[in-house]
């Protein structure tokens, strides 16, 4: 993956085969820790959410984004690498609680570029984001996740993990209609231009 300094990406993996990632809610805790340790120290992150089988970042790329580093004779670009890191070290955490051996992930974890432009198309990949579980079914509210930024921009749950100043300022968040334009929804078309 090749990264450019001021530029929001929106990472996505899921598991090998739509297989299940998650499995109880402290793997839910143990993967942000992950995140925390691999990825939080190459970017800013705006917005996360975990499903059952697959997760969603919206991360804005930086000076420290762009770096690179010799690994075992290459140039790799640190968030990559710590990509790389975060998903090898769950899954070898993860095989080792089910007993089970193999990739769990899919091979290529996807980081697409979002303009941040008049098209709006990164508040719909942060709106999208937190939508996942209620799309999916899985809560009837988004503030019901508990494995989501959106209650830390709810203000029900004092997270860390995001940079939320950062995201209001760049993406014009407006903090008093947030919830309720969270709720909107939002088209198919405009879903493709995410991924």
């Amino acid at each position: 993956m090749k990264f450019f300094e001021d530029q929001l990406y929106h990472i996505y993996n899921r598991g090998n085969n739509q297989q299940q990632i998650f499995f109880k809610p402290d793997n839910y805790i143990f993967f942000l820790k992950k995140v925390r340790k691999f990825i939080l120290p190459h970017c800013d992150i705006f917005c996360y959410c975990l499903m059952p089988n697959h997760f969603h970042f919206l991360i804005h790329a930086d000076s420290r984004t762009i770096l690179t580093r010799v690994i075992a004779g290459k140039e790799k670009n640190v968030l990559s690498e710590g990509i790389r890191m975060l998903l090898s070290s769950y899954t070898l955490a993860i095989n080792k609680q089910n007993n089970t051996t193999g990739s769990l992930f899919q091979q290529n974890t996807k980081a697409r570029a979002i303009a941040r432009e008049s098209n709006q198309y990164d508040h719909l990949c942060f709106h999208y984001i937190h939508q996942n579980p209620m799309k999916a079914r899985l809560v009837t509210k988004m503030e019901d996740w508990e494995y989501s930024s959106f209650r830390d921009y709810c203000c029900l749950r004092k997270g860390t993990l995001c940079n939320q100043e950062l995201a209001i300022s760049l993406l014009g968040i407006n903090t008093s209609s947030f919830y309720n334009d969270s709720y909107k929804i939002i088209r198919e078309d405009d879903i493709k231009q995410i991924f």
